[in-house]
């Protein structure tokens, strides 16, 4: 019930403005996001990636509707991408893009011509992006641009959410030699006829598809904080015998810090997914959703400031 509640406050305007405006939520907000500007992105990637730790970066700033908008957001892509190039962190650091950051619910056309942009830069910067899946409307659009921008650019990735009913069918569809997949839970709400709406059969989804991409020829990447999950994941490595550089784990930036260091200390490829820019609200609620023990942070820091 609590992360329905969060969920549906994600998308209320008088929600947004209640949390921005409260004080000290900006310093909660900092725990899962790097900063406002491709600098504090930039900082926050070498820290980590001088840590044996890898990146993915993430240009706040989703469900546009203005095309103006999204070519803003474009160019906020390849100025990072850029800046990474620059900086030397290519080999290290990705980027995840939303498509309806670029225009998605205006044209796919348009998304697609956008994210093509954004890949170009990433392949100048020596790097690679992974298109993030959204609410269950977009999927069927997501997957289709992520079958185009493949032609050009292979090594673009594709994201799962075990929370629907169709994962397992889109794991196997996208196991093949030389793909990437993100499987995630999925922190969008959606109807019971398209998504598992409990946690165990979300968990239980996770671990199906887990089976169906650690079996394939792709390039698994694990986005989870849950121990049992890594320890499914690790049992899975050994049952396929897949080399540490056959897949990674993924995890939120600001979440089970230490966690992402043991496994990356153990010789597992761990990536933070960091999200940065001005347009944090609904990312940052999605985090409170995702985990509604979060929500005590806000809480514990409303009433210190009170």
């Amino acid at each position: 019930m609590i992360r329905r509640a969060l969920l549906a406050a994600s998308h209320s305007g008088g929600a947004r403005r209640i949390v921005e405006t409260a004080p000290f939520t900006r310093d909660v907000a900092r725990r899962f996001i790097a900063g406002e500007t491709a600098a504090d992105a930039a900082r926050v990637t070498g820290r980590l990636t001088g840590e044996g730790l890898l990146v993915t970066l993430d240009v706040l700033g989703e469900d546009v509707h203005d095309k103006g908008r999204a070519e803003t957001n474009t160019v906020k892509y390849i100025e990072l991408l850029d800046r990474l190039g620059e900086e030397g962190l290519g080999a290290r650091a990705e980027a995840s893009v939303k498509l309806t950051a670029v225009g998605q619910a205006l044209d796919e056309d348009l998304a697609l011509d956008n994210a093509r942009r954004i890949c170009d830069a990433a392949a100048s910067a020596g790097t690679t992006v992974t298109l993030d899946m959204e609410e269950h409307e977009t999927v069927d659009s997501t997957l289709r641009t992520v079958h185009e921008l493949r032609r050009d650019h292979p090594t673009v990735g594709a994201v799962v959410q075990a929370y629907l009913r169709r994962a397992e069918e889109y794991c196997a569809d996208l196991a093949y030699e030389g793909s990437r997949v993100r499987l995630c839970k999925g922190a969008y709400a959606a109807p019971e006829a398209i998504a598992f709406t409990e946690k165990d059969d979300v968990d239980k989804s996770f671990v199906r598809c887990m089976k169906v991409l650690m079996a394939g020829k792709g390039y698994p990447m694990l986005a989870t904080h849950d121990p049992r999950l890594i320890d499914i994941a690790e049992a899975l490595t050994l049952l396929h015998s897949r080399d540490a550089d056959t897949f990674e784990y993924q995890m939120l930036y600001g979440v089970r810090p230490q966690e992402q260091r043991r496994l990356a200390a153990s010789g597992a490829q761990v990536r933070v997914y960091v999200a940065y820019g001005h347009d944090w609200y609904e990312y940052f609620m999605r985090r409170l959703a995702e985990k509604p023990a979060n929500l005590r942070l806000v809480v514990r820091s409303l009433v210190g400031a009170s």
